[in-house]
């Protein structure tokens, strides 16, 4: 089970982390709803590397993101979730519009997006190559979403 820790206390254990040879793997989003497409992208990325460290948008930036009426989870919960996936090691929340600060912080060895991206069309794509990083893009076809979900579930009730 992975843990929910600030970006200070999570920057100390990644490179603890990587002091002991330990390679570090990120995915980041918004994980509203926990789905098979998100259990499937952890997993993974999970495999990238040694360790994954995901970070999950807060609830400010997701409504941004999303729209009104989300998040359905508070950010607290969504990362409880996340973090007692076998494959989650480190669970840290972010308000920034993109997780670039966060990437030049940890530097992981590699930053995994799901299969909506392209390695060339992924927004971090530049901050990654800078501190020598790569780009994995990782899970299963991107056919399930939580707007699908929240449909569904609408069309129920």
């Amino acid at each position: 089970m992975g843990e929910i820790l600030g970006r200070a206390e999570l920057a100390q254990r990644v490179a603890a982390d990587r002091a002991a040879g330990r390679s570090v793997a990120f995915a980041n989003g918004c994980f509203d709803l926990l789905h098979v497409g998100h259990i499937r992208y952890l997993e993974s990325a999970a495999a990238e590397a040694d360790l994954l460290v995901v970070a999950i948008n807060d609830d400010s930036s997701v409504g941004g993101l999303k729209g009104n009426g989300r998040p359905i989870l508070r950010a607290a919960d969504r990362g409880e979730l996340v973090a007692a996936l076998e494959s989650v090691d480190y669970v840290v929340l972010f308000s920034d519009p993109d997780v670039n600060r966060l990437l030049r912080l940890l530097k992981p060895d590699v930053h995994c997006k799901g299969t909506d991206y392209t390695p060339e069309t992924v927004p971090e794509r530049a901050t990654v190559l800078a501190y020598g990083g790569r780009i994995a893009i990782v899970g299963d076809p991107k056919d399930h979403s939580t707007r699908d979900l929240l449909a569904r579930i609408g069309r129920r009730g």
